[in-house]
């Protein structure tokens, strides 16, 4: 109990895991792991992604193979999205690739 993987009015393709995590309104491809304590909503994350535990992650499109650190938060606050070098539409939905996580990985390591 607690730790149970939940997908409401989502598309989880197979081979995809959902581990205790709660995901909403979302599409989440094959080979994505989704780690223990996030929460996702109106995402769609491509093939391969990993979303590391407690990551909570709204209107955000995920690239392929990206992985995403623990406890990271994408979409919730824009001005914060984009001083992490994550991309904003006009319409609000954040765009992460696996540069974009690269480069803030490493501006996170020089602080």
């Amino acid at each position: 109990e607690g730790r149970r993987g939940c997908a409401i009015d989502s598309t989880v393709s197979g081979g995809a895991i959902i581990s205790g995590s709660v995901v909403k309104k979302s599409l989440i491809f094959s080979e994505v792991r989704v780690h223990s304590f996030c929460t996702i909503e109106g995402a769609v994350i491509l093939p391969g992604a990993i979303i590391g535990a407690n990551a909570k992650i709204k209107k955000a499109i995920i690239d392929r193979s990206c992985i995403i650190p623990e406890g990271l938060e994408i979409g919730l606050d824009h001005e914060v999205d984009k001083a992490n070098g994550f991309r904003v539409t006009k319409k609000g939905v954040v765009l992460v690739t696996r540069d974009m996580i690269n480069a803030y990985l490493e501006n996170q390591k020089n602080k």
